[in-house]
This record gives structure tokens, C-alpha cells and sequence, in this order.
């Protein structure tokens, strides 16, 4: 497959199921392009973090949105891998939205109707063209319904918190297991609980439960799934 093959993969899921390494893997193997649709919210709140705008500044949150300009650079450092560097406004932010405050801000911002309604827009032009891999989380039900191959990828909210633990713990930001999971339940909640695009799988998505399963092996899977979606 190649970088013109018209293909679509929306990748949703909860916070910590691997979403993001997953679908750069993916987009890899099989040639596409890569969206990392989470990584606009956490721009976002990173933004409004830096400009002390509080999460229930509904109007303020919706201003940035409207007027934040995102880009993604690919870059290869080996065979295996794919670095997807975030840009906001020209300025570099990949390390800043990674913080455990910008996440968290990023899933209060990301209930906000006008964010959402904003940031979807620039997703759906992103999409329109096909040959992506866009993970977040309402790609399959709302910016990309007619995609041909949707998953939702999941995972215990103990073997993502332990997944986080271990990759905050390798970035030298240490917290909690038991925090880590309590962040997680609370997302969780919250994802699934909004009103607007609320978390939950597209009808015609394919679940794929990750619990005891190697990042290769999710990969596999999720190749095998879209190729048997595009069998003649």
C-alpha cells in the first residue's frame, strides 16, 4: 500500500489504550497518513492553560479554538517507528501537551460545544481526503462516519493506569498507580458522560480489547481487520 491508497482507519478509544502508538504503527505498515485528533484538544488546553483561562470559560475556550492553527510533522527516527511532532501557531508544543495538567485540562476542554464543534471542522477537512489514520475519540461516529474500517480500541482502566504509571515513570514525572487510575475512572466518566460526542463505539466499529496484549500484536490485529475490510 501507498501514501495514495484512499483508505481510512478511525481509531477511537478511552484515555491510555495506546491509541497513539498504535495508529502511527499502523499508518506505517500500511502507508497512510496519521492525525492525532487528541493532540488538538490538549493544544487547546495548553493554550488556555497558559493564558489562565479557566476550564468553564466556555466562551474564551471556543475563541482559541476557533482560532489555533495546528500542524504535524512526520519524521522517521528508524524502520519501526513514526515521531509525530505537534505545532501550534508555528510554535513546537510535542513535550508541553504531554503534561498530566494538559491532559487532564485537555478532557474538561473537550466537553465544550464550541470547542468541539471547532476542532471537528479542521478534523473533517483533514479526513475528506482519505489515506489517514485519525485516532481521538468520536472519529468513527462523528468526523469520519463513513470510514471504511473503524476501531475501538480499549482496554481496562487498571492496565491503562498501569500503562501510564510506567510511561510517566520512564519520562521522570513520577505519580501514583492509585492516582493515575483515579484519573483514568474520572475521564472515563466525563468522555463518556458529555453531551456532545459522548465516548462510545461507532455501530459498525470492531472492538479490540488490549489487556495482555504486546503493541506488535495490537498492530497485527488491527492490519489484519482493515486489510480484510479491503478484500476483493
Amino acid at each position: 500500500m501507498t501514501g495514495s491508497n484512499p483508505m481510512s482507519i478511525a481509531i477511537d478509544g478511552p484515555a491510555g489504550a495506546g491509541k497513539s502508538t498504535v495508529s502511527k504503527l499502523v499508518a506505517l505498515r500500511l502507508g497512510l497518513q496519521y492525525v492525532d485528533t487528541g493532540a488538538m484538544y490538549r493544544g487547546v488546553a495548553l493554550a488556555a492553560l497558559r493564558r489562565g483561562v479557566s476550564p468553564d470559560d466556555e466562551p474564551q475556550l471556543t475563541a482559541i479554538a476557533d482560532n489555533l492553527e495546528f500542524s504535524f510533522k512526520v519524521e522517521r527516527p528508524s524502520e519501526n517507528d513514526l515521531v509525530i511532532r505537534v505545532f501550534t501557531d508555528g510554535e513546537e508544543v510535542t513535550k508541553e501537551i504531554r503534561a498530566p495538567e494538559c491532559g487532564n485540562m485537555a478532557s474538561k476542554v473537550s466537553s465544550v460545544s464550541g470547542v468541539r464543534r471547532a476542532l471537528v471542522a479542521q478534523q473533517k477537512h483533514m479526513g475528506a481526503a482519505g489515506g489517514v489514520v485519525m485516532e481521538g475519540r468520536d472519529i468513527g461516529s462523528v468526523v469520519m462516519p463513513g470510514a471504511p474500517v473503524k476501531i475501538f480500541l480499549t482496554a481496562s482502566a487498571e492496565e491503562r493506569a498501569r500503562r501510564r504509571t510506567l510511561e510517566l515513570e520512564q519520562k521522570g514525572t513520577p505519580q501514583s498507580f492509585e492516582q493515575v487510575l483515579a484519573e483514568i475512572r474520572e475521564r472515563d466518566h466525563r468522555d463518556s458522560t458529555r453531551a456532545d460526542s459522548p465516548l462510545k463505539p461507532a455501530p459498525d466499529s470492531v472492538t479490540v480489547t488490549t489487556d495482555g496484549m504486546s503493541i506488535p500484536q495490537v498492530v497485527e490485529e488491527i492490519v489484519r481487520i482493515a486489510e480484510s475490510k479491503i478484500a476483493p
